[in-house]
């Protein structure tokens, strides 16, 4: 008895369970039905919300398709035009059964709002880098995108954009997506009035593009989706194509095959210097903004370094990059190769062609060094250029702060220099050195300032410099201020290197300064050209009477009118001046 009683009780509760699961399920299903009908409730409103809705559908749907991928043409008469791709949308969408245009209406949302993005991408390209976005290449940067928001601004803001960006792509295209399935529902709903307009609207766009018309200097009729499919297109059919040829153009070297003995021979017993200083461009010595400062650091530097015995040829060299990727332009002007995208540079360091500075190394003259502040983890390109031995970030003794991106001052990575290798007698051969400064990289701020070359110690002596300095975010977004700041880094970065020269410098050193790439466009401006200033300087007159047919500027700052080189041809050039016999290889 006892024992049915407990299943009888037990069979009760579980039915009273049921009951209220089933009832708290109906409960839901009535809210939910409750909310969504709201727009009976308020039919006013609901009505003012689907137009709402339809009209903001239409906007970012037309809106994606005449879209410019410039930051500078995004204006109102670009979207003022007739979308052809749209009428042949319309026009497809129409003829289709209800799942197939459900399904193509989505998918093309989502590809017009990758396109939206693909867009985006170019104006930030094309505003940092002076180019397009490489579907096939420029992947990998954006994660140096991140590095260098980290760097500048903090890891916490680096992760927190990087989400940020990632959650607005998805965003982006789902709402495309919508808006487009939206349209196409519009689109079916009365068929006879939509074919109608779609005819209309074809005919005129056909007439507005056989006779050119246009509004406010813009064509009427757009195929610019078109255009950029098949522009896309091209772009990556051509960057395939050039994997190939180029690795056969690096294979061949003027110098490949010469002689240890017959390399730079005019240069034998020089202690040489190879230093790039980050973003050094035309327009940091032109610029009427920052032109003032530069050209009188540069004037009085030269007096400088005259009064100390050392004298200086200047000209020009169109670097491979702009705004960035200055890995690029360090390449093309060692490799004597034309290195201005991450494939070719990939092909250039994986060959065994020479470098300028590896032909130093190959001659056994010289013991050869790397100071590079920039890196901050394994660097395989060290083989590449030659170099037996590289301190990077970590191995120079720094313990002061980071300024933005750069890891310390160019003037502590100089006095480090002196410290660990220039300084030594225990070497039987002259050093060949390539350095790699970086306090004038972006954002350019804060920046640091010149202190007593005795008083640098560990670095620690900047902290007050640091604290003191503008903050990245104050000067990232402000184009008049990134100029200022832009110049004075500049500023900086030369008088730290040529107060070492004079400092530091015997009868026998040599040293060759360039920068890698013009800044970007919010400094340099849309239109400037991608030239860098590069200088020579030396004690020994013989050394600067090998390249008096260069015609290059006396001192620090190259003439308006200085000839211009590309970077590419500096290799052969400067190892022709110096009495290096080509012997090619790879033919």
């Amino acid at each position: 008895m006892g024992s049915g009683a407990a299943e009888s009780e037990a069979a009760g509760s579980v039915s009273a369970g049921g009951e209220s699961s089933r009832g708290r399920a109906r409960g839901v299903r009535a809210r939910v039905g409750y909310w969504w009908g709201w727009r009976g409730r308020h039919p006013r409103v609901a009505r003012v919300v689907w137009w709402a809705g339809t009209v903001l559908a239409l906007v970012l749907v037309l809106g994606a398709l005449v879209m410019p991928n410039r930051l500078f043409a995004v204006q109102v008469n670009r979207f003022l035009r007739l979308p052809g791709e749209a009428i042949i949308g319309a026009a497809v969408l129409l003829a289709l059964p209800r799942r197939p245009r459900v399904a193509l209406a989505a998918l093309a949302g989502a590809a017009l709002g990758a396109l939206t993005v693909l867009n985006l991408l170019d104006m930030g390209f094309v505003e940092y880098l002076g180019r397009d976005f490489n579907l096939v290449l420029d992947w990998g940067l954006l994660d140096d995108a991140q590095s260098y928001v980290a760097d500048s601004m903090g890891g916490t803001v680096a992760l927190a954009a990087a989400i940020g960006v990632v959650l607005l792509v998805v965003l982006v295209m789902v709402i495309m997506a919508l808006a487009a399935v939206r349209l196409s529902g519009i689109l079916v709903s009365n068929t006879r009035q939509a074919t109608r307009g779609t005819l209309i609207a074809g005919t005129a766009w056909i007439t507005c593009s056989v006779l050119s018309l246009q509004y406010a200097g813009m064509p009427v009729a757009s195929d610019r989706v078109a255009h950029t499919v098949a522009s896309e297109a091209r772009r990556v059919r051509d960057t395939l194509r050039d994997e190939a040829a180029f690795g056969k153009e690096a294979r061949a070297d003027a110098f490949g095959a010469t002689p240890a003995d017959q390399l730079v021979p005019d240069l034998r017993g020089k202690d040489m210097i190879f230093t790039f200083i980050e973003s050094y461009g035309r327009s940091a010595i032109e610029d009427p903004v920052m032109a003032p400062g530069v050209d009188k650091t540069l004037d009085v530097s030269t007096q400088a370094l005259t009064k100390a015995g050392f004298h200086a040829k200047s000209g020009w060299l169109t670097s491979a990059t702009y705004g960035g990727s200055s890995w690029l332009g360090h390449s093309t002007t060692l490799s004597g190769l034309w290195v201005d995208n991450q494939q070719r540079y990939r092909t250039v360091m994986a060959s065994d062609h020479l470098s300028l500075t590896k032909a130093f190394k190959k001659t056994g003259a010289w013991d050869t060094v790397g100071i590079m502040p920039g890196v901050q983890k394994g660097w395989p390109e060290q083989k590449f250029y030659g170099l037996d031995k590289v301190y990077n970030a970590f191995q120079m003794g720094y313990q002061g702060p980071k300024f933005s991106w750069s890891t310390m001052p160019d003037q502590y990575a100089l006095e480090a220099f002196q410290r660990l290798e220039h300084s030594r007698t225990d070497r039987d051969k002259p050093l060949m050195s390539e350095i790699i400064l970086t306090s004038s990289h972006q954002p350019w701020a804060p920046i640091p300032k010149m202190v007593g070359w005795d008083d640098l110690g560990d670095g620690s002596v900047f902290d007050g410099i640091e604290k003191a300095g503008k903050k990245a975010s104050e000067v990232i977004a402000n184009s008049a201020k990134s100029k200022e700041e832009y110049g004075k880094s500049i500023e900086y970065s030369v008088t730290a290197l040529t107060q070492w020269l004079e400092r530091y410098g015997t009868d026998d050193t040599v040293l060759v300064f360039l920068g890698d790439h013009q800044p970007i466009a919010r400094v340099s401006g849309n239109n400037a050209s991608r030239d860098v200033p590069i200088s020579i300087v030396a004690k020994d007159p013989k050394v600067l009477d090998k390249i008096a047919a260069w015609n290059w500027t006396d001192g620090l700052k190259p003439a308006h009118n200085a000839p211009v080189w590309k970077m590419s041809s500096f290799r052969d050039k400067f190892l022709t001046a110096y009495g290096s016999t080509p012997h090619p290889s790879g033919n």
